[in-house]
């Protein structure tokens, strides 16, 4: 990744700011319904974000769900098919991109119903979650977490990448779980989240974050 300069900033403050930029934004295909992403290492902690989003978009009249790609994981026996530490199988076959397209991302295409399952498997118990659809309301927001989402060509409307230095990754990735950084390599060099995004937060020391500003604004 190129050098991008960065603001320090709170995250309340970033919330906020990431929240009043969502207000005016409108789908290229037409769809009533903003979908956002939350991109980053577990590590990072995407889904802190979106649900700081979520929250400051409520007293300015939007709704938002948050949906984190961890309840869309494929059963154990497809993810560990190949061994429980296989990073390819991590980087491309750890979630269920097919049921996020028809549970996720097709109610929500322009013509669609807004009816969206909320999450398919529960990762502890490796069983159907069984949840009940949610039904959003047009205007409302898609706000997806989860890591590797810039690689699935998912038609998001607006992306935020939550990035850790490497050092900083292996740091913050408890350590039986470090036999997926490699997956992260390879998704700096072949994605380059960070300079594709539309907004790119540094959280290597998660206390004091800092951004590059909304590429848009």
């Amino acid at each position: 990744m190129g050098r991008v300069r960065l603001e320090a900033i709170t995250w309340d403050r970033l919330g906020d700011l990431i929240a009043e930029r969502l207000l005016e934004l409108k789908p290229a295909d037409g769809s009533p319904w903003p979908r956002i992403a939350f991109d980053g290492a577990p590590a990072a902690r995407p889904s802190d974000l979106a649900e700081r989003v979520a929250e400051a978009l409520r007293p300015r009249g939007r709704s938002a769900l948050v949906v984190g790609t961890e309840g869309y994981l494929r059963p154990a026996s497809l993810r560990f098919e190949y061994g429980r530490q296989d990073v390819d199988t991590y980087y491309d076959g750890w979630f269920d991109i097919g049921a996020l397209w028809r549970e996720v991302f097709g109610p929500l295409e322009p013509g669609g119903d807004g009816r969206v399952l909320p999450d398919l498997l529960d990762p502890a118990t490796d069983r159907a979650t069984r949840s009940p659809y949610v039904q959003l309301p047009p205007n409302a927001m898609l706000l997806l977490h989860g890591p590797l989402l810039l690689h699935h060509w998912f038609p998001f409307d607006f992306t935020v990448h939550v990035r850790l230095s490497p050092a900083a990754l292996r740091r913050r990735t408890p350590q039986d779980e470090h036999w997926t950084l490699p997956a992260f390599e390879r998704y700096e060099t072949e994605t380059s989240p960070g300079d594709t995004a539309d907004v790119l937060v540094r959280a290597d020391d998660p206390r004091h974050p800092a951004w590059n500003g909304s590429r848009e604004a």
